[in-house]
Protein backbone atom coordinates (compact mmCIF):
# COMPACT_ATOMS: atom_id res chain seq x y z
CA UNK A 1 0.00 0.00 0.00
CA UNK A 2 1.25 3.51 -0.76
CA UNK A 3 0.80 6.55 1.50
CA UNK A 4 2.70 9.93 2.00
CA UNK A 5 4.64 10.92 4.88
CA UNK A 6 5.20 14.44 6.11
CA UNK A 7 8.25 16.19 6.69
CA UNK A 8 8.76 19.17 9.17
CA UNK A 9 8.01 21.52 6.28
CA UNK A 10 4.84 19.64 5.21
CA UNK A 11 6.16 18.61 1.98
CA UNK A 12 5.36 14.66 1.29
CA UNK A 13 7.17 12.04 -0.29
CA UNK A 14 5.62 8.76 -0.96
CA UNK A 15 6.41 5.80 1.30
CA UNK A 16 5.18 1.89 1.36
CA UNK A 17 3.28 0.63 4.80
CA UNK A 18 2.59 -2.47 5.94
CA UNK A 19 -0.71 -1.32 7.12
CA UNK A 20 0.73 -1.36 11.11
CA UNK A 21 1.51 2.18 10.91
CA UNK A 22 -1.03 4.96 10.89
CA UNK A 23 -0.46 7.94 8.10
CA UNK A 24 -2.98 10.74 8.73
CA UNK A 25 -5.48 10.97 5.33
CA UNK A 26 -4.30 14.32 3.45
CA UNK A 27 -7.59 15.89 4.27
CA UNK A 28 -7.77 15.25 8.14
CA UNK A 29 -3.80 16.25 7.59
CA UNK A 30 -4.96 20.06 6.30
CA UNK A 31 -7.55 20.27 8.60
CA UNK A 32 -5.77 19.20 11.57
CA UNK A 33 -3.13 22.08 10.50
CA UNK A 34 -5.93 24.80 9.44
CA UNK A 35 -6.75 23.95 13.32
CA UNK A 36 -3.68 24.18 14.74
CA UNK A 37 -3.32 27.68 12.35
CA UNK A 38 -6.14 29.07 14.78
CA UNK A 39 -4.22 28.92 17.77
CA UNK A 40 -1.24 30.91 19.19
CA UNK A 41 -0.29 27.16 21.01
CA UNK A 42 -0.57 24.84 18.65
CA UNK A 43 -1.40 21.93 21.60
CA UNK A 44 -5.06 24.13 21.70
CA UNK A 45 -5.63 22.32 19.13
CA UNK A 46 -5.51 18.53 20.65
CA UNK A 47 -8.89 18.11 20.77
CA UNK A 48 -10.01 19.63 17.62
CA UNK A 49 -7.12 16.96 15.96
CA UNK A 50 -8.26 14.03 17.78
CA UNK A 51 -11.85 14.58 16.76
CA UNK A 52 -10.94 14.99 13.16
CA UNK A 53 -9.32 11.64 13.48
CA UNK A 54 -12.21 10.40 15.48
CA UNK A 55 -14.76 11.25 13.26
CA UNK A 56 -13.19 9.50 10.08
CA UNK A 57 -12.05 6.32 11.66
CA UNK A 58 -15.10 6.56 14.90
CA UNK A 59 -12.31 6.06 17.04
CA UNK A 60 -8.77 7.18 17.85
CA UNK A 61 -6.11 4.39 17.14
CA UNK A 62 -3.19 4.47 19.33
CA UNK A 63 -0.87 5.07 16.31
CA UNK A 64 -3.01 8.06 15.27
CA UNK A 65 -1.65 10.22 18.51
CA UNK A 66 2.02 10.28 17.12
CA UNK A 67 0.90 11.02 13.57
CA UNK A 68 -1.58 14.13 15.41
CA UNK A 69 1.80 15.47 17.47
CA UNK A 70 3.79 15.20 14.52
CA UNK A 71 1.53 17.12 12.44
CA UNK A 72 0.51 19.72 15.43
CA UNK A 73 4.52 19.90 15.88
CA UNK A 74 4.22 19.38 20.06
CA UNK A 75 5.27 16.59 21.96
CA UNK A 76 3.12 12.57 22.14
CA UNK A 77 2.33 13.11 25.63
CA UNK A 78 0.29 16.30 24.88
CA UNK A 79 -1.87 14.84 22.47
CA UNK A 80 -1.51 11.36 24.65
CA UNK A 81 -2.60 13.63 28.02
CA UNK A 82 -5.62 15.09 26.08
CA UNK A 83 -6.73 12.22 24.61
CA UNK A 84 -7.08 10.18 27.69
CA UNK A 85 -8.75 13.14 29.89
CA UNK A 86 -11.24 13.72 27.48
CA UNK A 87 -14.26 11.10 27.50
CA UNK A 88 -15.29 11.55 24.25
CA UNK A 89 -12.27 10.67 21.83
CA UNK A 90 -12.96 6.81 21.62
CA UNK A 91 -9.60 4.86 22.05
CA UNK A 92 -11.14 1.64 21.18
CA UNK A 93 -13.41 0.53 18.28
CA UNK A 94 -17.06 1.36 18.97
CA UNK A 95 -20.11 0.96 17.18
CA UNK A 96 -21.68 2.72 15.00
CA UNK A 97 -23.62 4.83 17.42
CA UNK A 98 -22.28 5.47 20.92
CA UNK A 99 -25.21 5.83 23.29
CA UNK A 100 -23.50 7.75 26.08
CA UNK A 101 -25.80 7.35 29.91
CA UNK A 102 -25.35 9.98 32.57
CA UNK A 103 -24.53 8.87 35.93
CA UNK A 104 -23.97 12.01 37.90
CA UNK A 105 -24.99 12.52 41.30
CA UNK A 106 -28.60 13.89 39.60
CA UNK A 107 -29.33 11.53 37.11
CA UNK A 108 -28.30 8.67 38.98
CA UNK A 109 -31.26 9.85 42.11
CA UNK A 110 -33.30 10.16 39.05
CA UNK A 111 -33.56 6.48 37.30
CA UNK A 112 -29.53 5.85 35.85
CA UNK A 113 -29.66 2.12 36.99
CA UNK A 114 -33.30 1.55 36.30
CA UNK A 115 -32.38 3.03 32.74
CA UNK A 116 -28.87 1.51 31.97
CA UNK A 117 -30.17 -2.23 33.32
CA UNK A 118 -32.89 -1.92 30.58
CA UNK A 119 -30.48 -0.61 27.74
CA UNK A 120 -28.32 -3.40 28.87
CA UNK A 121 -31.22 -6.60 28.71
CA UNK A 122 -32.65 -4.53 25.30
CA UNK A 123 -29.33 -4.29 23.41
CA UNK A 124 -27.59 -7.24 24.92
CA UNK A 125 -24.61 -5.96 26.30
CA UNK A 126 -23.12 -4.13 29.32
CA UNK A 127 -21.69 -0.81 29.92
CA UNK A 128 -18.13 -0.61 27.57
CA UNK A 129 -19.69 -3.23 25.28
CA UNK A 130 -20.51 -3.13 21.74
CA UNK A 131 -23.29 -5.08 20.05
CA UNK A 132 -22.28 -8.40 17.93
CA UNK A 133 -24.02 -6.39 14.60
CA UNK A 134 -21.46 -2.91 15.59
CA UNK A 135 -24.57 -0.82 16.11
CA UNK A 136 -24.27 0.52 19.26
CA UNK A 137 -21.86 1.11 21.94
CA UNK A 138 -22.90 1.44 25.64
CA UNK A 139 -21.07 3.63 27.94
CA UNK A 140 -21.47 5.84 31.11
CA UNK A 141 -20.44 9.16 31.16
CA UNK A 142 -20.07 11.37 34.06
CA UNK A 143 -22.23 14.55 32.85
CA UNK A 144 -24.26 15.93 29.87
CA UNK A 145 -25.46 18.82 31.21
CA UNK A 146 -28.83 17.73 31.51
CA UNK A 147 -29.20 17.61 35.12
CA UNK A 148 -32.72 18.90 35.02
CA UNK A 149 -33.98 16.41 32.50
CA UNK A 150 -32.54 13.00 34.16
CA UNK A 151 -32.07 10.60 33.75
CA UNK A 152 -30.68 11.30 30.77
CA UNK A 153 -28.44 9.95 27.75
CA UNK A 154 -26.99 10.65 24.29
CA UNK A 155 -27.14 9.03 21.18
CA UNK A 156 -24.10 10.49 18.57
CA UNK A 157 -24.89 14.68 18.99
CA UNK A 158 -28.83 14.24 20.28
CA UNK A 159 -29.41 14.48 23.84
CA UNK A 160 -32.53 12.61 25.33
CA UNK A 161 -34.44 13.00 28.36
CA UNK A 162 -35.83 12.32 30.90
CA UNK A 163 -36.26 8.79 29.48
CA UNK A 164 -37.96 6.08 30.48
CA UNK A 165 -37.01 2.04 30.20
CA UNK A 166 -40.51 1.92 27.83
CA UNK A 167 -39.60 4.86 25.82
CA UNK A 168 -36.26 3.09 24.51
CA UNK A 169 -37.47 1.04 21.29
CA UNK A 170 -39.00 3.47 19.43
CA UNK A 171 -35.83 5.83 19.93
CA UNK A 172 -33.19 3.30 19.27
CA UNK A 173 -34.86 2.03 16.35
CA UNK A 174 -34.14 5.38 14.77
CA UNK A 175 -31.06 4.75 15.06
CA UNK A 176 -30.34 1.85 12.37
Amino acid sequence: MTDRLYDAAGTTAPIATDGDGFVLHDDDRRAILDERDHYEQPQAACIEALKIVQKRHSWVPDAAIAAIAEALGVGVGAVEGVATFYNLIFRQPVGRHVILVCDSSSCFLTGFEELGEALSQRLGIGFGETTKDNRFTLLPTCCLGACDRGPAMMIGDDTFGPIAPDDLSELLEAYP
